[in-house]
């Protein structure tokens, strides 16, 4: 194997990857059937305890390698040294996947909902699982800029995100020109557009963008999006929750 495949390997191999922290969190997330552990990180400062026992016996079924920190060097994995509580863990999720693969997979037919800034993580939360529930085809989520996917988003997601389909971008505005230029159409859920989401027919390539809480679509998004829609809204009401937006678009066609 030459040092570009060795590269292109890893990169894949690290892409389905997702690190999360607390000592709850990961317990839960271990008991989780279908989750497959990779490493598990504790602080050599831990002192013992019985949830810490049951997450190593965990890690031990699935033969995961199990690595011991400082307290430093244990934060530096987990990014969050005040609500880590000593412990770390990798997992190997299915669902994930790099935007780079999920394009040179070159898939016919898709249906994405993409986010664009979305902050706050129970929102995340329960996109996720909206959309993990629908016959949407995933969710593009940037890296930068969204809410973390942490245990708040866990929560929220009730545990789907463990089994979504997420595809992770380092720039979103890259990727929704590359998706463009392959030929997708970018649907952009904007208050001020001129046509319903009712109306609209989705291609055999869409995505549905969504974005912040309060301001909507940045400038730079909107410009990349070739189609705008917007739900219409009865009774004066101005907007709805990005959440509620997002599950109303993964069931929409369900009815067509």
């Amino acid at each position: 194997m030459t040092n570009t495949e060795n590269y292109t390997e890893k990169k894949k191999f690290f892409s389905g990857m997702l690190t999360i922290y607390g000592r709850k969190p990961v317990l839960e997330a271990l008991s989780t059937t279908g989750v497959k552990v990779y490493r598990l990180h504790l602080a050599e400062s831990n002192k013992p305890a019985a949830i810490l026992q049951d997450i190593v016996n965990l890690a031990k079924k699935q033969n995961a390698e199990i690595q011991h920190h400082s307290r430093d060097a244990l934060s530096r994995i987990s990014k969050n040294k005040k609500q880590d509580q000593g412990v770390a863990v990798d997992l190997k999720l299915g669902g994930f996947q790099d935007f780079d693969a999920f394009i040179t997979a070159s898939e016919d037919h898709f249906q994405l909902i993409a986010l664009d800034n979305v902050t706050n993580p129970q929102n995340l939360g329960m996109i996720i699982r909206a959309v993990c529930a629908s016959p949407m085809t995933g969710i593009l989520l940037p890296h930068n800029g969204c809410a973390k996917l942490d245990s708040l988003v866990i929560k929220a997601s009730a545990g789907t995100l463990f089994k979504a389909r997420i595809i992770r971008c380092q720039d979103l505005a890259k990727s929704l020109h590359t998706l463009a230029s392959l030929g997708s159409d970018v649907v952009g859920l904007d208050l001020n557009a001129d046509h319903s989401l009712a109306d609209y027919r989705p291609a055999n390539k869409s995505v549905f963008v969504l974005g912040n809480e309060t301001e909507g679509l940045s400038k730079e998004i909107k410009s990349l999006c070739n189609t705008r829609v917007k739900i219409p809204m009865a009774n004066d009401v101005e907007s709805l929750n990005v959440a509620v937006t997002a599950g109303i678009i993964a069931f929409r066609y369900l009815a067509h």
